[in-house]
């Protein structure tokens, strides 16, 4: 059961909440600004662009439209350019550090025996 489409241009793809989390988050560039805003706090665009994964700056930018849009992030400076603003995660977005924690000790538990230099980043 397809729903429709609400926040910038968002197509939602089914009602189920995992399928709509997904939506969102499903990308591992939503999760990385997430993640980045977890443990670095308040990130420029520049420092989003320093991260280790280099993501293309049309895809970051896309994404911080995105999840400024749906209340996850939010600009420091709400009239200021985007290009020059800060970022910082909401409430909403605080409400995703036990899921990107889990993950990440999922992924230690489990995949640190395929991918041994792994770190512990949370």
């Amino acid at each position: 059961m397809a729903a429709g489409s609400d926040v910038d241009g968002m197509a939602w793809r089914s009602v189920c909440p995992i399928s709509s989390g997904l939506d969102v988050l499903g990308d591992k560039w939503s999760l990385l600004i997430v993640r980045d805003l977890i443990i670095h706090g308040t990130r420029t665009y520049s420092e989003f662009r320093e991260s280790p994964e280099h993501v293309a700056t049309n895809i970051l930018a896309n994404r911080l439209r995105l999840l400024t849009s749906l209340g996850i992030i939010e600009r420091t400076d709400p009239d200021g350019a985007a290009r020059n603003n800060a970022y910082r995660l909401t409430p909403t977005g605080e409400a995703l550090r036990p899921v990107l924690e889990e993950l990440g000790r999922w992924a230690q538990g489990n995949l640190k025996v395929h991918h041994p230099d792994m770190v512990e980043v949370l």
